[in-house]
């Protein structure tokens, strides 16, 4: 049977539809798909190939040492992604995110995130209404561009961006990614240099410093195996004593809480934001012990400690205070508190049969701990402005208060704020702020002065606030993207903690003078 249009159409038509019909497909598959956007008052357009996503701008972390155009680092579901001003790169003036602002997410090798004022649309483009850039040179940098769309969606031009082009020109090392092997060889190299300075330190002890009710107390740092902040859920224990203060959950475990106040018969007093929580490990046994505050880490010579006078030592339950520490020539004293007699304190064992019998219950078992703090690494978190960097505790000699006075050394890197002498011998002071190119403020009680050994000489690092002493599971450690090649050295690595929405940038100590000078 013959169909309607086969009768009604003349000879050859046939032929000629399916010609047309093959004409329509081939312009089908030249349609490109671009994805269209605003930056200043400018219409651009990006091919959609490399687009991965449009997300609303999340907040980001600042990282010292970037590229001027790098907001600074954002967490994309559990991803480290650079976040980047469009508008900073091509020189428009700065303008405050709103309900329309977006970040295109790139991948050419490593997703990046640019930040445009406005995402308009996404359209398919016909060959014919692309063109190439020689008509509006000397507009904008036609270097990023590779061509310009006419007539399309209202718009008489827009101007197609070369993300390729921008990232090699703009950002060549942030879209080098660096391979594993070599931070595998920079960690082990860290991990020997921090060896090397234990075995430097066999004569000295270093020490936790903290307070309670006014008085200064300290811990041996190996018994620390981290400092955190009081939670704001503490689980409370029936028929406990006084000093039990609870059980709070760290890192999918159960950890119990003891008050030194109540140890010490000392009068109760509820944490406040300076309030911390020390955790002490013995073998696999943990327990978190609340302090008033967490002064700073200690670097004290072994000459100047000594055991507990006769006098004053006491045997049962107070005899946790083993030796005495002599600071300032005797003006200040700092007892030590031995953590192996800290365990034999009824408040502790109270607390650790407790979780024992919780723990029991719900079929944990007892060796979890010790995997747990086994599997990461222990870093001490310092604060600079609003953003959270950490050192390895291995590296960090000891943490003083800032002195009133330096001594100025002459001609000098504008990053170095003096000399003082700590202990018979002269300390460099670099002010880590200016060292990492971010504003400088005015001197605080809150600043505390990190002593790293680097290369075999003592060096302080002014550092606004010290926080907490953490350990961080390897799996949330990772590296961070290459943003210049002296952050690449410096801060090569990030711990990304989703779940507490903190990220802590990693810094080897060894490049904080090798990059300076």
């Amino acid at each position: 049977m013959t169909s309607i249009q086969e009768q009604t159409a003349p000879p050859g038509d046939t032929v000629n539809r399916f010609a047309d019909d093959e004409v329509v497909s081939e312009r089908a598959s030249d349609i490109r798909q671009f994805v269209t956007f605003f930056a200043g008052n400018e219409a651009f357009a990006v091919d959609m190939a490399p687009v991965q996503e449009i997300i609303r701008v999340p907040n980001v972390v600042r990282v010292p040492l970037a590229p001027r155009h790098i907001d600074g680092l954002a967490n994309l579901r559990g991803k480290v992604l650079p976040i980047i001003s469009l508008r900073r790169i091509f020189g428009f003036a700065e303008q405050d995110h709103d309900d329309a602002t977006r970040a295109l997410v790139i991948d050419f090798g490593q997703p990046l995130g640019f930040v445009v004022d406005k995402v308009a649309s996404v359209v398919g483009v016909e060959p014919d209404k692309i063109e190439g850039i020689e008509s509006i040179k000397g507009t904008v940098n036609t270097d990023l561009l590779s061509g310009i769309i006419r007539d399309v969606s209202g718009h008489a031009m827009i101007m197609i961006l070369d993300f390729a082009k921008l990232i090699a020109q703009e950002f060549a090392e942030l879209a080098a990614v660096t391979k594993a092997t070599n931070l595998a060889a920079r960690a082990t190299s860290t991990d020997d240099d921090a060896e090397t300075e234990v075995e430097h330190l066999n004569d000295e002890l270093q020490l936790v410093c903290f307070d309670v009710a006014g008085q200064e107390y300290a811990i041996t740092i190996e018994d620390v195996q981290e400092i955190v902040q009081v939670p704001e859920t503490i689980i409370h224990v029936p028929h406990s004593e006084s000093y039990v203060v609870g059980i709070m959950t760290l890192r999918s475990r159960l950890l119990p809480l003891v008050s030194l106040r109540q140890m010490f018969a000392l009068p109760p007093r509820s944490a406040d934001e300076r309030s911390r929580i020390v955790v002490v490990s013995l073998g696999a046994a943990s327990v978190g012990i609340v302090m008033d505050s967490v002064n700073e880490v200690l670097h004290v010579a072994k000459c100047d400690v000594d055991a507990m006078p006769i006098l004053l030592a006491r045997d049962g339950e107070l005899a946790d205070i083993s030796e005495i520490c002599r600071l300032d020539g005797g003006k200040r004293l700092v007892s030590i508190i031995s953590a192996r007699n800290l365990f034999r304190h009824s408040a502790v064992r109270e607390a650790l049969t407790k979780v024992k019998t919780l723990t029991a219950d719900d079929g944990t078992a007892e060796g979890d701990d010790v995997k747990l703090n086994d599997d990461g690494e222990q870093v001490v978190v310092f604060r600079l402005d609003e953003e959270e960097f950490g050192v390895p505790i291995a590296a960090v000699q000891e943490i003083v208060r800032v002195p009133e006075v330096m001594t100025h050394v002459p001609k000098a890197p504008a990053y170095v704020a003096g000399a003082f002498n700590l202990r018979g011998a002269v300390l460099p002071v670099i002010d880590l702020r200016q060292r990492l190119g971010m504003p400088t403020v005015e001197r605080s009680d809150a600043q505390r002065v990190m002593v790293f050994l680097i290369d075999g000489v003592r060096t302080g690092f002014i550092v606004d606030s010290v926080a907490e002493v953490l350990m961080i599971p390897k799996l949330h450690i990772e590296a961070a993207p290459r943003l210049s090649t002296e952050q690449g050295k410096l801060l090569a690595r990030m711990a990304n903690l989703e779940k507490q929405k903190r990220m802590v940038q990693l810094i080897d100590p060894s490049h904080l003078i090798e990059a300076a000078t």
